[in-house]
């Protein structure tokens, strides 16, 4: 009789899952150490080249760089542990067993995919808790050339802001809201096109109705004149957030503090596809955990002995790593604002959820 029952029993379930999670996390770990060191050893010569940076700033180095690696490769780890899981039980006849007893395909997949669900939550736990932070400081750090960095002081350099035509240029910002403060303004006020006056200010902080630039320095196109003044007003509609926003990495801010981030600068009016697109795949990036189990499914099926086990331990390893390069087609794509937010997050991992299961039903079911 067909056992009705999603799950098998509690001790079937429960042996498949700890295999699976066993050998997800030693595929993990295997690649973790390989990756990390050829990455040190690419790197250690231009962290050692600094003065004054020593074994200390080796294992800093590998203490920030090890969450990204994790975070990167635990998917592929648990496609290769699935894939490791069922050849093995395959082999040893213990899926043929288990389908004398009258349990489905479905059924033999879902403890993998249970605890897939479990490691997915752990992931984005773990993305938003340690892997943004360690990102933020590893990005930093490296912009430096490594070099000791001085305490977060909240302040920009460099940073490009449009308005309409108009583009401003302040190489120090400090500050928020109406407590913004602008060093080295300068401002490229443009016309049909073309440029028309070029502005260059000491200082610039926001008032009703614009700006005001200190030591004020204005080059007339068309004139060629040069005209000085010790305070303008410039009624520009640049919002003092324009410039405390303008650089956002999804990659560094947890999922909430970018919702916010996106919220800021859509009220600003910057443009926020890209940065939607990396909202939902924090959700999307860690879910994609759930689904190697199922497109792994079918290297647990068909007999060993019949010769087409490597075969289809190499046709899953294909549906997973079609996965993953569709998933950075769809966010590249998103980037680029060719495919809207949600589609570039979230099409990957229903497509491939419809291609698995397709897959499974057609050969097992």
């Amino acid at each position: 009789m067909m056992n009705v029952h999603f799950f098998p029993s509690k001790r079937i379930a429960f042996y498949m899952a700890k295999l699976f999670v066993l050998r997800s996390l030693a595929v993990l770990a295997a690649l973790v150490i390989v990756l990390q060191t050829l990455d040190l050893l690419g790197e250690s010569g231009k962290i050692l080249a600094v003065p004054g940076n020593g074994d200390a700033d080796l294992w800093r180095y590998v203490s920030l760089r090890i969450p990204q690696l994790i975070s990167r490769f635990l998917p592929f780890s648990v496609l290769l542990g699935t894939l490791i899981t069922l050849a093995t039980l395959n082999q040893n006849s213990e899926v043929v067993s288990m389908k004398a007893a009258g349990i489905s395909a479905h059924q033999i997949i879902a403890p993998l995919i249970l605890a897939s669900v479990g490691i997915a939550a752990l992931t984005f736990l773990f993305q938003e808790r340690i892997v943004t932070r360690a990102t933020a400081e590893l990005n930093s750090w490296s912009k430096a050339d490594y070099a000791r960095l001085p305490p977060k002081s909240g302040i920009l350099n460099d940073v490009w802001v449009r308005q309409g035509d108009d583009i401003v240029l302040a190489r120090r910002v400090q500050g928020r809201g109406a407590a913004t403060r602008l060093s080295g303004v300068t401002v490229y006020e443009r016309g049909d096109g073309t440029l028309q006056t070029i502005i260059n200010a000491k200082s610039g902080a926001p008032v009703s109705g614009g700006w005001e630039l200190r030591d004020v320095e204005t080059f007339t196109v068309d004139s060629g004149t040069t005209a000085r003044a010790d305070r303008v007003v410039l009624p520009h509609s640049a919002e003092a957030d324009q410039f405390t926003l303008a650089r956002v990495d999804a990659g560094e801010m947890d999922f909430m503090t970018l919702k916010k981030a996106i919220a800021d600068l859509q009220i600003a009016g910057r443009p926020t596809g890209p940065l939607e697109a990396g909202l939902w795949h924090k959700l999307s990036g860690p879910l994609s955990a759930v689904l190697m189990p199922l497109l792994a499914g079918i290297a647990a099926f068909g007999l060993a002995r019949s010769g087409q086990l490597f075969l289809r331990a190499v046709t899953g390893m294909a549906l997973g790593f079609a996965y993953f390069v569709v998933d950075n087609f769809a966010l590249a794509m998103g980037n680029f604002g060719a495919y809207p937010p949600l589609l570039a997050a979230w099409a990957p991992f229903f497509l491939f959820l419809l291609i698995g299961e397709a897959v499974l039903v057609r050969t097992e079911e």
